[in-house]
């Protein structure tokens, strides 16, 4: 039968968008479920508070009436007038292997993007720098974390051979950490913080964390505003942000770490991993999907490294060491001792040099592709 590209424009259509990779990597042991809710709040205009500014179309491949592939497509202005590049995003790429279906789903984006008088299309992006990013081309074979993608392996195949090519790679490591914190770790810490009038915030509850929020978003925009494709968030996006991540977060896996104004200077933000109890859920908090998340961040041997940022005058001062002896600590208590880092940039030598203290591999490799179109 010959294959149709259809948008998605009904609810109806949505829930087929989102559940098709389910289907797709129905016995794929490396792929983790993402939470429906979370795509659903992600992908729904009256619920994402990025639609006040992009635009978004999605659209499904379908083959006798069987979906075979999806794709979503995004113009997010505010990266065009940050970046001065008049851009379109692709994202939510899932296709079975058939050069077709990606050629006819590649097609009817490069389609809009010409419409719209733009000059490229590149991802796998989000809206924001806080959804997930970057085509895995290598450590298919590795359990992901919650924050990335997983995809088959003839997907960069498929990029090559419609001509996209790289623009930027980020690197993934895995960390072996030692049961106890090593001595010089806590003499340097108490060192820096005195040196520098510095002080950890040890808080206790969610609730001493939540006053720093506003300033930890603030210090991802500034500091991260170099990073490749990173757009600022807007205060409706900060407070999304903030319910969607601070209500799992334990205070134990987050280090901040202040001056003598109580003024944030870095931060770093772990938690035990998800991964497993993902797999367990199947994208599903209820009946028994919260069941599984609740028990993984209560006992693990595991914990994913999600986000760090130290204040630009304050980098070449050892501040991060504060905090990743509070991290060490927890994990420590917690009985854990392997630690995945969240992608990192190629170009990020300040963080991947982080892992020198540790016994690391390098695990996954992903990349952003894009095509200049003429």
């Amino acid at each position: 039968m010959d294959l149709m590209i259809r948008e998605v424009l009904t609810p109806r259509d949505l829930k087929a968008f989102v559940e098709f990779p389910f289907k797709l990597y129905k016995d794929n042991p490396y792929w983790l479920p993402p939470l429906l809710e979370d795509e659903y709040n992600t992908l729904r205009r009256d619920k994402n508070p990025a639609f006040e500014h992009c635009q978004a179309r999605y659209w499904l491949a379908e083959r006798s009436g069987k979906v075979v592939g999806r794709i979503a497509a995004i113009y997010n202005p505010l990266h065009v007038e940050k970046w001065k590049q008049p851009y379109l995003r692709f994202g939510w790429l899932d296709m079975v292997d058939d050069p077709a279906v990606s050629e006819a789903l590649f097609k009817t984006v490069e389609d809009w993007a010409r419409e719209m008088n733009l000059t490229a299309v590149h991802g796998p992006l989000g809206f924001t720098d806080m959804d997930k990013e970057g085509m895995l081309i290598d450590g298919f074979e590795e359990m992901g974390t919650m924050p990335t993608i997983y995809n088959y392996p003839y997907y960069p195949r498929e990029m090559d051979r419609l001509g996209y090519v790289k623009d930027v790679d980020w690197f993934e490591y895995q960390m072996e950490i030692p049961s106890k914190v090593a001595p010089e770790f806590d003499r340097g810490t108490a060192l820096v913080l005195e040196r520098h009038n510095l002080h950890m915030l040890n808080a206790k509850s969610k609730k001493e964390l939540l006053p720093y929020v506003p300033q930890l978003f603030g210090l991802i925009d500034s500091e991260y505003s170099h990073l490749y494709s990173t757009v600022p968030l807007t205060e409706a996006q900060v407070k999304v942000y903030t319910k969607q991540y601070f209500d799992f977060i334990d205070p134990d896996f987050v280090a901040m770490i202040l001056d003598e104004h109580d003024t944030l200077v870095g931060f770093a933000i772990a938690m035990p991993s998800l991964s497993k109890a993902l797999k367990k859920a199947n994208g599903r908090l209820f009946p028994f999907g919260f069941l599984y998340l609740l028990s993984a961040l209560r006992k693990n041997d595991r914990a994913d490294l999600y986000l760090i940022a130290v204040r630009s005058d304050y980098q070449k001062k050892g501040a991060h060491l504060p905090m990743m002896t509070q991290i060490w600590h927890t994990t420590s208590k917690w009985g854990i001792h392997i630690v995945d880092a969240c992608p990192e940039l190629e170009s990020n030598l300040a963080v991947r040099t982080l892992w020198k203290h540790f016994k690391s591999r390098q695990n996954r490799k992903r990349r952003c592709y894009i095509k200049h179109l003429s």
